[in-house]
């Protein structure tokens, strides 16, 4: 598409007095039209959903309750996080039993009603697969554990000697993503000091060895039990990491296996080594086996972008994060060269791109966008001690910047809560904090609790409706009345209300499966702005109002984000295009 408009207000032009707009991504042809491509997708976190046994902990008839609350916000899918048989040391991503409900969250029942519920609402659910680890009392590593060394059972995880003179120290110097080292030794039946086993993140979560072809067929079985009860998909936890280099050399980089100085991302050993796609090829060949467009989305948390495409390309995934474009930082320049080279990579293989601004890993963006440095790295949050975020300004700069990202062509990704405006809980003390990061770091790390306390429905019940009981897992800041989903619902104006009205118009106006064009940039005075089909989307990211063409308003990120010709500053709107 050549977009042509007459010269009007605010309105850069060229010398003949004509706008030319040249597409960055072309809209979907009818043959792309798959509901994937397009897909806004909800997250939930089990248990900080809804509670209606009353022990304080979020359930799946909770959620089942919900449903057609959630079917208002014009969603496709919904997205749990893990509600399998667990220890719970990690919320659920300990896994002891892939094929089990854990009694915490209900039965496999309530997860086929839950399905049943859904799907008469128009709405599939995607369950949560943790592929890279599981928990140290799944009956596999419990057998290992009981094997002798160099036996079949010790093989399904990594288990290594380790080094020194009496291999009294690690295999290698890998660290865990939760601090400390990636390796704990254990003791032989005799009571002598064993082998070592990898994990990646806590010390109870074995990873699996994938270089065993046993690992591949258990996990097979997995993906058809889910498959056969109904659900639309999964999404993958760690995608990146289930392979790890031949002979696992030490590594001077980051944990995380994100690029540092002198240790590019993709050299990282435990991270996004070639043979984890065939494992994806052979899952997507089973999805394709079922109807109703299954899918498949990666958690791959890998640099650079074109590189990241290599999780979707015609017969791998569906779907993966766009990590970069969830870290954006508040500058319009950094945005739009994110936005742009993501549609470029994606498009390159075919495949969607999908945003995101939220998730139960991260600081909510209310909190993100509201601190000064906006420096955060991934698992850390904020806590009592530290600079709190200025609450007016990140929600206005929320508000906008889930406007626009809504007005991108590709899939959303929500996370639960989002749609009330919820800030993360920052003053949570220590002795209530249960993430593993904040322990196994020593408090250095604060951790992400703040961003998976239980969710407020109504403003004048105890734990503001979470619970039958008023019990919350999780404290509940003081707050959260005000961000009470029956207090939104009566005000037009609230963040619930611009979440329910721009979803409804993305869909309507088809902007999921759309195309993009750069607006022309404004003298750097801190605008983003594109025109996808007939709307453009604009945003102001810089200090000062911002002159915009006198087109008809669809929709503000906030009332009166225009004034007159302007938009002002950490606002944004979608406007009509004249055709």
């Amino acid at each position: 598409m050549i977009l042509f408009m007459d010269n009007a207000p605010g309105v850069p032009v060229t010398r003949n007095g004509e706008l030319r707009l040249v597409p960055v991504h072309e809209a979907n042809s009818d043959r792309e039209r798959q509901w994937w491509r397009s897909s806004v997708i909800y997250q939930i976190y089990p248990r900080s959903f809804r509670d209606l046994r009353g022990d304080g902990i979020g359930d799946l008839p909770g959620i089942t309750a919900e449903i057609p609350t959630l079917a208002e916000l014009d969603i496709d899918a919904i997205w749990l996080s893990p509600f399998y048989v667990s220890p719970q040391k990690d919320a659920g991503y300990d896994v002891a039993d892939y094929c089990d409900v854990d009694p915490l969250f209900g039965t496999l029942h309530d997860f086929d009603n839950l399905v049943t519920t859904a799907k008469n609402h128009g709405i599939r659910v995607i369950v949560d697969l943790v592929p890279n680890h599981c928990s140290d009392q799944h009956a596999l590593f419990q057998a290992a554990l009981a094997a002798p060394e160099n036996s079949p059972a010790r093989d399904m995880f990594i288990f290594r000697d380790g080094t020194g003179e009496h291999g009294e120290n690690p295999p290698n110097n890998w660290q865990s993503h939760f601090g400390g080292p990636a390796w704990t030794r254990v003791r032989n039946p005799d009571g002598t000091p064993g082998q070592w086993y990898l994990h990646l993140f806590d010390s109870s979560q074995p990873d699996f060895n994938w270089d065993n072809p046993a690992v591949h067929d258990e996990f097979e079985r997995i993906l058809r039990f889910w498959l056969d009860r109904g659900v639309g998909g999964f999404r993958v936890d760690v995608a990146h990491a289930l392979i790890k280099k031949s002979g696992l050399p030490d590594w001077g980089g980051r944990a995380d296996g994100a690029s540092s100085e002198g240790f590019p991302g993709e050299a990282a050993p435990m991270f996004g080594q070639a043979g984890i796609h065939d494992i994806y090829r052979s899952w997507r060949k089973i999805l394709d086996e079922y109807d109703g467009d299954r899918v498949l989305c990666a958690e791959a948390n890998v640099d650079p972008l074109d590189r990241l495409t290599d999780w979707v390309r015609s017969d791998e995934m569906h779907q993966t994060f766009n990590f970069a474009y969830l870290h954006h930082p508040w500058d319009p320049n950094e945005l739009r060269r994110i936005i742009t080279t993501s549609l470029e990579a994606f498009d390159k293989v075919g495949a969607p791109t999908t945003w995101v601004l939220s998730n139960h890993d991260v600081v909510r963006h209310v909190s993100r966008l509201g601190l000064k440095g906006n420096e955060l790295r991934l698992g850390d949050g904020i806590g009592p001690d530290d600079a709190q975020p200025d609450h007016a300004v990140g929600l206005a700069r929320a508000r906008a910047a889930t406007l626009l990202m809504l007005a991108l062509p590709g899939g959303v990704y929500l996370y639960q809560g989002e749609e009330l405006g919820l800030p993360d809980h920052t003053l949570i003390q220590e002795e209530f904090r249960q993430d593993p990061t904040f322990h196994r770091s020593k408090g250095l790390r604060i951790g992400r609790d703040g961003s998976r306390v239980p969710l407020p429905w109504r403003a004048d019940a105890p734990s503001y409706g979470f619970s039958s009981t008023g019990k919350s897992w999780l404290p509940q800041p003081d707050v959260w009345g005000a961000n009470a989903r029956d207090v939104q619902q009566r005000n037009p104006d609230s963040t619930l209300n611009l979440y329910r009205d721009a979803l409804a118009l993305r869909r309507e106006l088809g902007l999921g499966h759309g195309s993009l064009a750069w607006w022309p940039e404004h003298d750097g005075k801190g605008l983003i702005a594109f025109v996808n089909g007939n709307v453009l989307a604009a945003m102001n990211m810089g200090t000062e109002p911002v002159e915009l063409p006198e087109f008809e308003i669809i929709r503000e990120s906030s009332p009166c984000a225009m004034e007159h010709t302007e938009l002002r500053p950490n606002r944004a709107v979608w406007m009509r295009v004249p055709s």
